[in-house]
């Protein structure tokens, strides 16, 4: 039974609205379902700046500390520094800033029964133990990413894991804030083996999901900047650390241009030195599009590619396999063979996964699915069969809104 009508729900989220990509996507859509729980949400957040590394536009003159509502759902932003160039260090100062800042927003929430803190970043969730204290509120923390071990695995971070004193430090760190919480919740059963590691405290499964209504490709139209008489490869999301684009270099230099066409459309911290990388080539890059146009742009495509970094095992789920999925199209995936992606791709025959990276295999798949267009629907619509079986938005938070409710 669900009895969160009147409790006053606190989320802690760096990325929320209007960011309408990756984690910003999913912290306003779980906000927006407990405002309809009848519960009373106020948020913690920055000021809007991702994928573009950049403060948006309409935030930019803004002062430090604003004040807005989103339906019931009050939201008090702290103007944290955002860097341009991304690096390690400026990241950390990035987060501390937020973390810092973000302090003196506590004042803004006069009641508060339950914090959910969302990770990244992990200074969120410390944010979240401080608030939950001051106000003798329950605490629950949801991980996105495990950030620390995901710097040190993309190599982001310098130093192997197991040698680094700094990853030692954060890992302790880490433990203590998670030890603290009443519950941890993360998106992938890989991530979730992971966490059991590193609490004690209860753990839960909180997948990211999918809208059947809102990821329709049956009701998508036809995206510009694709051309009709090449295959359309795209990839579609944040161009950052995480992502092998040394493998998609290789390709693209080893593509036949006159029957594939590839289309880049996101932002990044790596996104400059991509453009820069393959500016001799036929490669289309276009800024991110609206989530209402995310439809169309995805099912536009004849295949998806997503190469992520080898190294790269339990410490993220990327969340755009979900809406590639659900485009209807197949996917060809590269990474770790314990990865989580490889299981889904595999359980759902929606696609290739290939856990040895070899230029030519690529080649091979592109082309089976460009010469036999019945292998790549029968692959398409398993893909989206699947994902509406397994990661259907409802039924995912009518179950975490009950385990919610019984805090």
């Amino acid at each position: 039974m669900n009895n969160l009508q009147g409790k006053h729900i606190t989320l802690i989220s760096l990325n929320f609205y209007p960011e309408d990509t990756a984690i910003g996507l999913y912290s306003t859509q779980l906000a927006e379902y407990l405002e309809q729980q009848g519960a009373h949400i106020s948020v913690i957040t920055a000021f809007p700046y991702y994928p573009k590394w950049e403060i948006t536009e309409a935030y930019q003159n803004q002062g430090a500390y604003l004040h807005e509502k989103k339906g019931t759902i009050d939201i008090y932003r702290y103007k944290q520094f955002t860097p341009k160039e991304p690096t390690f260090l400026k990241r950390v100062i990035h987060i501390a800033d937020f973390t810092i800042g973000s302090r003196f927003n506590f004042k803004q929430i006069a009641a508060c029964d339950i914090v959910i803190s969302v990770i990244p970043f992990t200074s969120s969730a410390w944010l979240g133990n401080t608030l939950s204290r001051k106000r003798n509120a329950k605490h629950w923390i949801h991980i996105q990413d495990f950030e620390f071990d995901a710097a040190f695995q993309s190599g982001l971070a310098a130093g192997g894991e197991s040698k680094s004193m700094a990853y030692k430090a954060l890992m302790k760190l880490e433990r203590s804030i998670l030890n603290k919480a009443d519950y941890v919740s993360t998106i992938s059963h890989a991530m979730l083996a992971k966490l059991k590691e590193k609490t004690t405290t209860e753990t839960y499964y909180l997948p990211n999901w999918i809208d059947a209504n809102e990821s329709d490709p049956s009701k998508s139209q036809a995206h510009p900047y694709f051309s009709k008489d090449k295959c359309s490869i795209l990839y579609s999301g944040n161009v950052g650390d995480k992502q092998d684009w040394q493998l998609f270099t290789d390709l693209i230099k080893a593509l036949d241009f006159n029957t594939f066409e590839v289309i880049v459309v996101g932002a990044g911290a790596k996104m400059n030195a991509l453009k820069e990388n393959l500016k001799h080539t036929e490669v289309n890059f276009y800024p991110p599009v609206p989530f209402a146009a995310l439809s169309s742009l995805l099912a536009s495509a004849d295949v998806h590619i997503l190469f992520q970094k080898s190294e790269v095992v339990d410490t993220v789920m990327p969340s755009k396999i979900l809406g590639m999925m659900a485009s209807a199209r197949p996917s060809i995936i590269t990474g770790h063979p314990d990865a989580e992606p490889a299981k889904i791709i595999n359980d759902s025959k929606g696609g290739y996964y290939n856990s040895v990276i070899n230029v030519d295999i690529i080649l091979s798949q592109l082309e089976t699915l460009h010469s036999a267009p019945e292998t790549a629907l029968t692959m398409g619509t398993a893909a989206r069969n699947y994902v509406l079986e397994k990661f259907a938005r409802k039924p995912i938070l009518d179950k975490f809104s009950q385990t919610l409710s019984r805090l």
